[in-house]
């Protein structure tokens, strides 16, 4: 294997034009997967992407042109930048184009090889795992899901100096249980650096419970609903909120965010005000990337920013908007402050305490949603999802689980949802389940909101 420092210092060396930013991403994943209670594939994979962004000086300005491509040779890099800085030339003039940065102090292991995941990352689940897949085949339950553990080393070089190095290493598992010839369906999931710690027992007993809840069918009518919603649920709704928040597109008045009249709401109390929403790359446990690596510009980055520090910040303080998400270029078009997207999120809210099932002990009525899936945006500017309920929306009374509902597609504003609290636990990290994909280190509480929208009756499982 080409060493990535190997690579970044070559492809520096072949760029003739005004600067370049050479990102080199080493990648690896190990996996388990397992259907209907037995292990079906595992496997482990490597890869390298190098990413070229050249910046060059053309009639009217700075221009920048990026090209990515896997598997690179140190021969073919010289060719990868002539490609770059072509694209460039045809782009023309770039708004967003900047100095760029300089004088960062290089990683301490910059010089370091790539981490590398390996199936012995299961070494303290796979025991349990096969208890509760063994355990499923006796009991007439079916199980599915997956695990995986990933490492993906950064490497960041650019012609004015910068050298930094970081590891983003992410866990996760998911396990669905279908009993009943498949008529019912639950779903937990995790999500971490690590899967070091989880207890497969655990989970198979959230996703036994599940199944016993839906022994009983009670008729519940679509509407507005008071809601339950787990960690899980939240953190979906919470993510696509956060991806709604560039600056610029309030700023044009394409977004949530977009004040009337023109300009964006920050400043303006848009929550309860218990509510407060932020990232941090320096969270124990939810590490993420602590600069910025950004392969082309958009609303929500430049690639002139390459090497900034990502900030701590909060985007909604004590219910106040108070930061969105900015380049250097869109901060001064905007006016507001230089704050990148950090890879984390969280969500707290002042008294909220106790976990799901000490907020299920505490409602005297509402739905249970377990998690929520296929979300897509139907009115950017009110901030407006429409989704689907899945794997279990149970009926609670009096503080007590009684029975399982049918599933629903909802019609909800996530932020609308923020000033709609009525009570909340504490925030644990959790694994979001249409977003966890992209998006992973998401620390959310459970929520009791009033007035859910569950709009129509859905046939989803």
């Amino acid at each position: 294997m080409i060493a990535p420092q190997d690579l970044v210092e070559r492809a520096l060396a072949a760029s003739t034009s005004r600067g370049c930013i050479v990102l080199v991403q080493a990648r690896s994943i190990a996996n388990l997967r397992w259907a209907r209670s037995t292990l079906t594939t595992n496997g482990e994979t490597l890869g390298t992407t190098v990413t070229v962004i050249a910046i060059v000086d053309v009639e009217g300005g700075i221009a920048s042109g990026s090209v990515t491509v896997s598997a690179p040779s140190l021969e073919s890099l010289p060719a990868l930048v002539r490609r770059a800085e072509l694209m460039a030339l045809e782009d023309g003039p770039a708004e967003d184009a900047a100095e760029l940065v300089r004088d960062v102090a290089a990683s301490a292991d910059w010089a370091d090889a790539p981490a590398v995941e390996t199936a012995e990352s299961f070494a303290t689940i796979a025991p349990g795992l096969g208890e509760v897949l063994a355990a499923g085949r006796r009991d007439g339950v079916e199980h599915f899901g997956y695990a995986e553990q990933s490492m993906c080393t950064n490497y960041l070089g650019t012609s004015t100096g910068v050298r930094l190095r970081f590891t983003d290493s992410e866990g996760r598992i998911e396990l669905t249980g279908k009993s009943h010839e498949r008529t019912r369906s639950a779903w937990v999931g995790r999500a971490g650096r690590t899967l070091h710690g989880v207890d497969l027992s655990v989970l198979d007993a959230e996703v036994r419970q599940g199944l016993a809840w839906q022994e009983r069918s009670v008729d519940v009518e679509a509407g507005r609903h008071r809601a339950l919603l787990t960690p899980s649920a939240v953190s979906d709704l919470m993510i696509d909120l956060y991806w709604s928040s560039a600056a610029l597109m309030a700023h044009e008045g394409q977004s949530v965010w977009s004040r009337r009249g023109g300009g964006t709401r920050v400043g303006e109390s848009v929550a309860d005000p218990r509510v407060t929403l932020s990232s941090d790359p320096s969270w124990a446990g939810q590490e993420a990337q602590p600069f910025l690596i950004t392969t082309a510009s958009s609303p929500y980055g430049s690639v002139f920013d390459n090497g900034m520090p990502v900030p701590a910040t909060r985007w909604i303080d004590t219910g106040v908007l108070s930061s969105l998400i900015t380049s250097r270029h869109t901060a001064a078009v905007t006016g507001l402050g230089f704050q990148p997207a950090a890879d984390n999120l969280r969500l707290d809210v002042e008294g909220g305490s106790g976990s799901l099932a000490d907020l299920v002990a505490r409602t005297d009525d509402g739905l249970l949603v377990t998690c929520t899936w296929y979300n897509r945006t139907v009115d950017a500017q009110t901030g407006l999802l429409t989704g689907l309920t899945r794997d279990g929306v149970y009926v609670v009374r009096r503080g007590e689980v009684v029975g399982a509902a049918t599933n629903f597609r909802f019609n909800e504003s996530p932020l609308a949802l923020l000033s709609r609290i009525r009570d909340a636990g504490a925030p644990v990290p959790t694994l979001a389940r249409e977003m966890g994909d992209y998006f992973n280190r998401a620390v959310m509480p459970p929520l009791l909101v009033d007035d859910f929208n569950f709009s129509t009756v859905s046939q989803a499982s």
